[in-house]
């Protein structure tokens, strides 16, 4: 079983949701980032962390230092589910491939259809094709 999938069950059964993995280059760091609807505390990121390194020891899962963390304000975008659960909320979106000479855009989300994530401009509504972005994320409201 890769990291990823042992990650996301573990926390799916403590009813957390695994946002992204960061491994550092010599794979010495592992940063995982949580979330869940009410947000992450302190306490909540230090309960992850036992039970991680109690699944890690079984699992063979070497690593110097484990970090857990929430995703921050500017939640990174990563999955269909998430352009699904932050519709309405306003995003900034890099392509692979140009639209017309532009690659990065921003607007409101207006979640996804037919593969791809739909985003309000200024200029109108866009879609983007989901297998074509390269990095998204919610836009801070103060």
């Amino acid at each position: 079983m890769d990291l990823f999938s042992l990650v996301e069950r573990t926390l799916a059964g403590m009813g957390y949701e695994l946002v992204d993995i960061e491994l550092s280059p010599g794979g010495r760091l592992l940063r995982i980032y949580i979330d869940i609807e009410r947000g992450v505390t302190v306490d909540d990121c230090a309960t992850v962390s036992n039970q991680l390194q109690r699944v890690f020891e079984v699992e063979n899962v070497s690593y110097d230092r484990l970090e857990i963390s929430s995703p921050g304000l500017d939640r990174p975008l990563k999955r269909e589910q998430d352009f699904e659960r932050f519709a309405g909320q306003e995003a900034q979106i890099r392509i692979r491939i140009p639209i017309g000479n532009q690659r990065n855009f921003a607007g409101v989300l207006g979640g996804v259809r037919e593969g791809a994530v739909l985003l309000q401009t200024e200029k109108g509504e866009l879609a983007l094709p989901l297998d074509q972005i390269e990095r998204a994320r919610l836009v801070p409201k103060f």
